[in-house]
């Protein structure tokens, strides 16, 4: 066991598209009681070897989800009927009928609550929700670090020829032209940031990238892939450029460029990092079962990754087009005919999956987005932005399944009992991985600094 101890696609913010996709990416049960409190050692502490994030990118919606209030006014409920669930007296929408089967093998949060209004995943992967909207569009060296690069920074379970940490299926903003704080290094370095894949979604239909950014029927399809090798480099030429460069650089030994570059020649030249993302290997069958769109590809190869020996997997939802939880107008048939379908088809796959595989017991998922939804549908048919309520997702390593935790008032504004911060989460997952969750980092001007920023492990929904 572990212990680590330290010191033209607009979302709603109104940002155009732009591509920035190039070579340079390669380098980068009834409520239980209680409420969140420090970690104590032993127990669950780094029971988990890897973790998957399912990051939800634009807020989904949990009043039409996983906290359905089926009495309240009609402008409050909204649309969807409500199922029982495995556990009696737990309701869900009706669009996540796989799910609710399952809901005695995870555990739901229902009060996850802040002040942070912004599409950046920065709360989510750090824990720190000081930030603003606009600052966050793109990553700066003095924010703070992602999760995953705090796990490289101390050692955690990282592996020759295989990345450590990787964002699938690219980096957070990728079809705006933004790089959203969130997974990348900060103040640690950037020879912490994760290993962006890419992507390039496919649709069977022409897309006006505005026009559809609402349309329920457009659906991106597509596989992550390793960066891309430029013009005819063969894997032969390129090891021997890595040759010829290591000559060169015998003055630069040691520097973060270099480490950064060598990093990126052993991820191309690594048959086990080719093998990964080989999605050729996995049966028909599975890639059905995970659904063959952008997010279900994308869900199986994180699975793959860790299976592998990768420690942490960022999935980031956003693509161009409707691929986002955004849902200010067309909400009901975004989520009916296209967000839930998927949502609950690929994490019900991947649950299945990993305790076919044996692998429950050492990886950790957490599925979750930035905000929720406000509980009063607007004009457009939509739900506005709402941070104070909502919902995360968690199985697997030291999880206690069959958990609803905490809940909300009678229109699901605000948590009525234990809410739940980004940095409860962020220390959860820590604790989970065998990092300290009170353990510090020096920032940019040497000066020690939480890396849960206040936040504590969340101890009753673990076992």
């Amino acid at each position: 066991m572990l212990r680590v101890l330290g010191h033209a696609t607009r979302a709603c913010d109104g940002l155009t598209r732009r591509e920035l996709l190039t070579a340079g990416t390669m380098a980068m049960a009834g409520l239980v009681p209680g409420v969140a409190s420090p970690a104590k050692p032993g127990g669950t502490f780094g029971q988990a070897k890897s973790v998957i994030l399912l990051d939800l990118f634009g807020g989904p919606s949990h009043i039409d989800t996983f906290d359905p209030k089926p009495d309240a006014p009609a402008e409050i409920r909204g649309e969807f009927g409500t199922i029982p669930t495995a556990i009696p007296g737990v309701r869900f929408t009706e669009h996540v009928p796989m799910l609710a089967k399952r809901l005695d093998r995870f555990c739901l949060i229902r009060t996850l609550s802040h002040v942070y209004n912004s599409h950046n995943p920065y709360a989510v992967m750090t824990g720190f929700t000081g930030g603003n909207d606009r600052e966050n569009y793109y990553a700066k060296p003095t924010d703070h670090p992602g999760m995953g690069a705090v796990c490289q920074y101390f050692g955690v379970g990282q592996h020759k020829g295989l990345p450590g940490y990787v964002c699938l299926p690219a980096y957070p903003g990728y079809s705006q032209g933004l790089r959203r704080a969130g997974p990348f290094g900060g103040y640690l370095g950037s020879q912490f940031n994760p290993m962006f894949s890419t992507c390039d979604p496919k649709w069977d239909r022409e897309i006006d990238a505005n026009k559809d950014f609402y349309n329920h029927l457009v659906k991106p399809i597509g596989v992550p892939q390793l960066p891309k090798l430029t013009g005819d480099l063969t894997i032969n030429a390129l090891d021997s450029r890595r040759s010829l460069l290591t000559q060169i650089d015998q003055l630069a030994r040691g520097t973060t460029f270099q480490k950064q570059r060598e990093q990126a020649f052993d991820l191309l030249l690594s048959p086990a990092a080719r093998t990964a993302f080989d999605m050729d290997r996995e049966s028909h069958v599975l890639r059905d079962r995970y659904g063959r769109d952008l997010f279900g590809s994308s869900t199986l190869m994180a699975r793959r990754l860790v299976e592998a020996g990768s420690t942490f997997v960022m999935v980031h939802t956003e693509a161009k087009g409707n691929g986002h939880w955004d849902t200010h107008d067309n909400n009901f048939n975004m989520l009916k005919h296209w967000l839930l379908p998927y949502l609950d088809r690929a994490v019900s796959a991947l649950l299945d999956d990993l305790e076919a595989r044996g692998m429950m017991d050492s990886t950790l998922v957490v599925v979750m987005g930035d905000m929720g939804r406000m509980p009063k549908v607007n004009a457009r048919a939509g739900r506005d932005h709402w941070t104070k309520a909502g919902f995360a997702l968690l199985f697997g390593a030291g999880i206690r399944p069959g958990t609803v935790f905490g809940s909300t008032d009678s229109q699901a504004a605000f948590p009525k009992d234990h809410p739940v911060s980004p940095g409860d989460m962020c220390a959860t997952i820590y604790h989970l991985l065998g990092v300290d969750p009170e353990s510090t980092v020096p920032d940019h001007t040497g000066r020690p600094t939480h890396i849960s920023h206040g936040g504590g492990v969340i101890n009753p929904i673990l076992v």
